[in-house]
């Protein structure tokens, strides 16, 4: 998705301070943290609501919702 913050956080089009990745995920650090550490957790995959999800990425992502 075009307009996706996220989508652009991860093709590298908006800067970010990333702190873990792999081939489902990108952490990185929020730009107005409410907390000493305050890391945002996104599927790379590009996923409009949670309950878009089909049966079997529901059960790969769960984990990060």
């Amino acid at each position: 998705m075009s307009d996706c913050i996220f989508c652009k956080i991860i093709n590298r089009e908006i800067p970010a301070t990333i702190v873990y990745e792999d081939e489902c995920v990108l952490a990185f650090n929020d730009i107005n943290p409410v907390a000493p550490v305050h890391v945002l957790v996104i599927p790379k995959q590009h996923i409009e609501s949670v309950s878009q999800l089909n049966s079997r990425e529901a059960g790969s992502k769960g984990k990060w919702f």
